[in-house]
């Protein structure tokens, strides 16, 4: 039977000593790290199921019509069905074990902040997962014979200046638009790393003109809107990573995103089945005197309607 990894409490950034932090009064507070911004979950589709290993998101098309001529026979005329199946991935798990001696020694509780910790870990694999599939639904095909698929927009220098990747903005909200995606009646949204987001925050001609929502100040470096789409910000999102051969994850989200900057989408584009939710749980180990404490949650990404995502990228 394998060994357990223990988390030791004194150690000073996993080496050394194991018992360096550990002191006879505490004094001070104990700081965390500060999280990653995670916004996608409610931006896209949701779905919960109680069992099984997929749901489908049924898709209707168009309807059709023509001219009648007088005492022509109406028949009807088909409209176009389909399915798109979202899988569930494996169980995805943040274990910690915590040595019961280190835990005696130590001044203050960990268990809490090691909780926050695994949550928040799981809660960001979420959002980049939500995100690699936005630009799998930017690259995919037509759903239906006779629709559009996914777009991308080359912006060679849509990373650092921001009128060019706003312009790329505005162009992929035209774009779906053109396809019949409704974004005047959808919220439509555009998602970038901080240093694009500070870019464009700090371009006085688009803060100042009507690019930008009314609640742009150049001075507060604030914005939330251009051209009617919303635009979030998160170190969560993979842009600049080529994640084509990385085998921890799931092999239909291995895809490189080395030139992507940006990307542009309704809550259509990218749907999330969930089977079992964010669950914490401890258990003493009296072999390894410790106790596991494991966070996991089973769900499953997948595109939708390609149409309604547009990649802005570099290349």
């Amino acid at each position: 039977m394998a060994n357990a990894t223990a988390s030791r409490l004194g150690q000073v950034d996993k080496t050394g000593d194991d018992k360096a932090l550990f002191e006879k009064v505490y004094a001070g507070e104990v700081l965390t790290a500060f999280e990653t911004n995670v916004v996608l979950k409610e931006l896209t589709r949701q779905r919960t199921i109680t069992h099984g290993k997929s749901a489908s998101f049924p898709a209707v098309f168009k309807a059709s019509g023509g001219y009648h001529t007088p005492g022509e026979e109406l028949t009807g005329r088909a409209i176009s069905h389909t399915e798109v199946v979202i899988n569930i991935d494996d169980l995805l798990v943040s274990d910690v074990f915590i040595a019961s001696i280190d835990e005696a020694m130590n001044h203050y509780d960990v268990r809490s902040v090691y909780s926050d910790e695994q949550g928040q870990f799981l809660a960001t694999q979420y959002d980049k997962n939500i995100a690699r599939n936005l630009i799998r639904a930017a690259r995919g095909a037509a759903l239906f014979t006779g629709d559009q698929g996914g777009s991308a927009i080359v912006d060679a220098d849509a990373n650092s200046n921001a009128l060019s990747l706003a312009g790329s903005i505005w162009t992929a909200k035209q774009t779906m638009e053109e396809k019949d995606v409704p974004v005047d009646n959808v919220k439509v949204n555009c998602a970038v790393r901080p240093a694009q987001w500070y870019l464009l925050a700090q371009e006085p001609t688009l803060i100042l003109n009507r690019d930008v929502d009314g609640d742009g100040s150049y001075s507060k470096g604030k914005f939330s809107m251009i051209g009617g789409v919303e635009v979030v910000k998160s170190n969560a999102f993979p842009w600049g990573v080529n994640d084509s051969t990385n085998t921890s994850l799931p092999v239909d989200y291995r895809i490189d995103m080395t030139n992507t900057v940006a990307v542009v989408f309704t809550e259509a584009a990218v749907g999330t089945v969930q089977l079992m939710g964010l669950g914490f749980e401890t258990a003493w180990d009296p072999r390894r005197r410790g106790t596991l404490m494991i966070a996991e949650y089973a769900v499953g990404h997948g595109p939708i309607l390609t149409k309604c995502a547009v990649e802005i990228k570099i290349l």
